[in-house]
């Protein structure tokens, strides 16, 4: 029998129970996956709040996971027993012991990546990877301003861009945050609980801004981000974890400089499998040279989810989390 996080309706941390779940054998296209590692991530409790529909309830939680392929099913022919593997993919479900995957998300985990690692990463990194390689790609010589720099996405972020040749600037909400963005390539951490992000912006950048906000933040930074944007500069809003950004009138995107906006998500940029997997090698490429460290700051016992998510929503949380099992 294994075990699982479980959500029965909508709500708050508490909604969360550990109980026992049945696995099925893999069919068709599937892949048997017992975790080693389980990544913990926003997305998460927007699916448990029902901010994003779950599939269905119950369900279990989760979107991101590393550990052990423990069966295949028919057509699976890259995959086999005992090879190591990571996922940051859909539908929720990686709050278990095992899970049940399609084969087709599921990579390969080269030596040097740690199970921890990879949990703590996949999502993360791979969104920092769409973000700065293909929603806007960052050259040498660009500024660019990451909110939630000490963040999971943000600490990953920030050094890949200052790898790429970029200039930096950050927001965060305390002075230890800042120095944890700092040391991983922040060149100029912002304080936004007692600087006002568009001066500070304006001040770095001699009243040029930048050329690229990414913004997991949403309504609480949107409209000052446009003001931190160069003319025909871009907005990337990839998350909302202060809420939901409100309805737009297109022509503020004129009127500020012809702006470019996007929301994009990774479920959309990995949809290929030929995408994923050079997605996923990039990640491990730049990891593996140590221009990007992944940092796996805290570590709960996957029955513990819950005091994971309360943490994460009192942004208590720095770098990556992880659940583990056992």
């Amino acid at each position: 029998m294994s075990h699982a996080i479980r959500v029965h309706e909508n709500g708050g941390p508490e909604v969360m129970y550990w109980e026992s779940v049945e696995v099925d054998n893999p069919g068709p296209d599937q892949a048997l996956v017992r975790h080693n590692a389980i990544g913990v991530n926003f997305i998460d409790v927007y699916f448990r709040t029902g901010l994003y529909p779950p599939p269905q309830l119950p369900f279990t939680p989760g979107m991101e996971g590393a550990g052990v392929v423990e069966a295949v099913g028919d057509n699976v022919t890259d995959l086999k027993p005992g090879d190591r593997v990571a996922y940051a993919s859909g539908p929720p479900g990686a709050y278990a012991e095992s899970r049940l995957m399609a084969a087709d998300r599921l990579v390969p985990l080269p030596d040097g990546i740690t199970d921890e690692q990879a949990a703590g990463m996949m999502l993360k990194g791979m969104t920092a990877q769409y973000l700065l390689r293909r929603t806007f790609r960052v050259e040498p010589g660009h500024t660019v301003l990451i909110h939630a720099a000490a963040g999971g996405v943000g600490l990953i972020a920030c050094q890949w861009a200052k790898h790429l040749g970029a200039r930096v600037i950050g927001t965060v909400g305390s002075d230890a945050k800042a120095e944890l963005a700092a040391a991983h390539g922040c060149d100029h951490p912002i304080i936004y609980t007692r600087e006002d992000f568009v001066e500070r912006v304006k001040a770095i950048t001699d009243g040029q801004g930048v050329e690229v906000v990414y913004d997991s933040v949403g309504q609480a930074t949107f409209l000052k981000s446009l003001d931190c944007l160069k003319p025909l500069g871009t907005i990337a809003s990839f998350g909302q974890s202060s809420g939901n950004v409100e309805p737009l009138n297109i022509g503020l995107l004129a009127q500020k400089g012809s702006l470019f906006l996007t929301r994009p998500t990774l479920f959309t940029y990995a949809a290929k499998r030929e995408d994923l997997l050079a997605m996923a090698n990039d990640l491990f490429e730049v990891v593996r040279s140590g221009a990007v460290k992944i940092e796996v700051q805290q570590r709960f016992a996957l029955r513990e989810a819950a005091e994971a998510h309360r943490a994460l929503e009192a942004r208590s949380t720095t770098a990556s989390t992880v659940l583990l099992p056992g």
